[in-house]
């Protein structure tokens, strides 16, 4: 066999710094009562969509109206008309397994609950829910508690979600084997998210707050009650002193100067909460793995972009929500590590974010965490894709995208050292559409592309997709532990070499050259 060959002509080099380019499909695409309205509306926004070069879309595939009639019973008719819908567009399609609650969460526009029979075991057991300090309850998810308990007329949290993309395999196995579904992003927690929810509107909470810790059900109280006495210290509770959502670090014990979270007690309990996050993630992908075997397609996880505190030095907002990160100790490289064990993908948010655009009392530092977390997860080797937070129709937005793509630029020899795998535009909506921020998109698109046309061929952008291997085998605690280490991120360039330029921007670019040449 002959070796493959490095890219020759100008444009193979150049479609070797491609990223393809997603773009979220609207919350609400199959209704609650699973049906899938509206469809010329979407077959005409999915062409428009395609016209601009966009290579596929993501859509949630809600687990309380797939499985909402009662236990196992799964109807994806609406689904399934859908991806042909999407199939004959000729896009490519990342399904998300959404087995969390739409509603409460910045930009959810529509509400779908989880299954009624699974709310109704909460009437009865409550504690199957995420719940804080004062014993409120989070509807939004199942508690990582319950991921073993068989409380669900005889199954577990783990075997729902399993149970469930079994059936989705069996159901979409045509668009699987066509090619047309080629990542499933596994949701694993609010919001898809690999996080607790600690910072949730229904529950009052408003940005910048520091949320609050979410491990006060009784099945995760009894769970640390039972790791503190096997570290000899039965006496350790959970934390009562770090505050409310709204909160800053410095008005509380725990997250203040030389707060708890320094301490022997706090450092058990974070990693502690922070070490139940990871097992859930890798329990789960793990089912994951085992349900789409030999499948055509990639896994993938999600991970929040949790940017406010980010440069306080108790990086408080980050610890409520699980991700137990400092300036000494890294909390997102060992996520990565986990994910390289099931060949997944890492998706990251607020690629488009500034600090320059944040509120300075808030301490953020997007950009910052962005590098952190991108150049985590090239260390782990495994394929870091990512998406914008907030809905953006502005050059700024889009060119931070393309920078975080390619931090360093696009390289003319073939396939750069720090590439994105691909990035998701959130998301769908009438109001991108419009001519002008659609005109800018379309740019958008292109300059992810390297000025290519798009390219149906994944081969020729290193994309190619081979079965599904099982998962390796599973981590040890050193091996998740010695991903902890603090690590210099890569360099990143201050800004794209592929730009996007509003009209404005075009003109003001003209008259600098034109005032140059008469320098």
């Amino acid at each position: 066999m002959q070796a493959p060959t490095a890219p020759s002509t100008y444009n193979e080099k150049m479609l070797a710094n491609y990223v393809p380019v997603y773009v979220m499909l609207p919350l609400g695409v199959i209704s609650n009562d699973n049906v899938f309205e509206d469809q010329p509306k979407m077959e005409k926004q999915l062409k428009e969509l395609r016209a601009a070069g966009v290579d596929g879309v993501m859509v949630d595939v809600w687990w309380g109206i797939v499985e909402s009639k009662g236990p196992k019973q799964y109807d994806w008719s609406a689904y399934r008309s859908l991806f042909a819908l999407v199939q004959e567009c000729g896009l490519k399609l990342q399904a998300i397994m959404s087995f969390h609650r739409c509603g409460g969460n910045v930009g959810d526009e529509v509400t779908i609950p989880l299954p009624q029979w699974v709310l109704d075991i909460g009437e009865t057991d409550p504690d199957i829910f995420y719940t804080n300090r004062k014993g409120n309850r989070n509807k939004e998810y199942l508690t990582i508690g319950v991921d073993n308990q068989p409380l669900f007329h005889g199954r577990t949290a783990v075997q729902l979600y399993s149970d469930n993309m079994k059936s989705f395999r069996q159901h979409m196995s045509d668009f699987i084997e066509a090619g047309l579904i080629i990542d499933i992003e596994v949701g694993i927690g609010p919001a898809g998210e690999l996080r607790y929810p600690s910072y949730t509107g229904t529950q009052g909470w408003v940005f910048p707050g520091i949320g609050e810790f979410q491990c006060y059900d009784k099945y995760l109280e009894a769970e640390f009650k039972e790791a503190a006495t096997g570290a000899g210290h039965p006496e350790w509770g959970l934390p009562d002193n770090a505050g409310e959502y709204n909160d800053t670090p410095g008005s509380t014990e725990f997250f203040g100067l030389n707060g708890t979270y320094m301490t022997e007690k706090g450092k058990f309990f974070l990693t502690w909460y922070s070490n139940k996050l990871l097992n859930h993630g890798d329990e789960i992908l793990d089912e994951a793995n085992r349900a789409f075997l030999g499948c055509k397609l990639k896994l993938a996880a999600k991970v929040a972009g949790i940017h406010w505190w980010y440069k306080s030095p108790s990086h408080a907002a980050e610890l409520t929500s699980g991700y137990y990160n400092l300036k000494d100790r890294d909390g997102y490289r060992p996520i990565a590590r986990m994910l390289s064990r099931h060949y997944a993908i890492f998706n990251f948010t607020c690629l488009e974010m500034r600090d320059s655009e944040q509120r300075a009392d808030a301490k953020c530092g997007p950009q910052e965490l962005v590098q952190q977390v991108l150049s985590g997860g090239w260390r782990e080797e495994v394929e870091v894709a990512g998406e914008n937070a907030l809905s953006r129709y502005d050059s700024n937005g889009y060119n931070q995208m393309l920078l975080n793509a390619r931090p360093n630029g696009i390289s003319r020899e073939g396939l750069p050292k720090q590439i994105m795998y691909g990035v998701t535009y959130l998301r769908l909506s009438d109001e991108l559409l419009k001519d002008k921020n659609f005109k800018i998109f379309k740019t958008f698109v292109k300059k992810m592309h390297t000025d290519q046309d798009y390219c149906a061929d994944l081969g020729m952008y290193n994309h190619q997709i081979g079965p599904l291997e099982r998962s390796k085998p599973k981590l040890v605690m050193e091996d998740l532990l010695e991903a902890t280490k603090p690590m210099e991120p890569f360099p990143w360039g201050e800004e794209t070499d592929m730009k996007v330029d509003d009209f404005d921007g075009v003109l003001a670019n003209l008259i600098r050259k034109l005032f140059s040449l008469f320098k």
